[in-house]
């Protein structure tokens, strides 16, 4: 039976559940502050921690399209465009029609790009130490478990 055909088993009662320390607002807090951590972290390179996120994105081939970028980034398309300018204006990202279809945009990360990412994920691991200060390397391999079978329920 795959994850996704497993019985959904009520977790939290709604009578008792507290919004405020549920596990959806602890992520939020995580998220909120490794953000801030990503951008003190990467503020020497003018890039901001939105801005690596996409760079991670293309770097991996995960995507190569504006829109591949926003279904899994909570960006709407103009906050996304506007994003991919201030990229593209420090040239870390270029813009290329698709020869198959012109209508779509496809992005690719720029030699400066390129260069420059090493250094960037340097910080990030530096800023993820920091924030797992006092976890052993199991816990940290649990907690990546974990947060990846929340997502494979989604």
């Amino acid at each position: 039976m795959s994850q996704s055909q497993l019985p959904v088993t009520d977790l939290y009662d709604p009578k008792t559940f507290d919004p405020r320390t549920g596990i959806g607002r602890l992520i939020g807090l995580v998220r909120a502050e490794l953000s801030e951590a990503l951008d003190r972290e990467l503020a020497p390179f003018d890039i901001t921690a939105a801005q690596y996120v996409i760079l991670v994105r293309l770097a991996s081939g995960e995507v190569d399209s504006a829109s591949g970028l926003c279904k899994g980034v909570a960006y709407d398309p103009g906050a996304m465009t506007r994003m991919i300018d201030r990229l593209e204006r420090k040239q870390l990202v270029l813009r290329t029609r698709s020869p198959n279809d012109r209508r779509k945009v496809m992005l690719q990360m720029t030699d400066a790009g390129r260069e420059i990412y090493p250094r960037l994920v340097e910080k990030a691991a530096g800023a993820m130490n920091v924030l797992m200060r006092g976890f052993t390397k199991a816990e940290v391999l649990q907690l990546e478990g974990l947060l990846q079978r929340i997502l494979m329920n989604t």
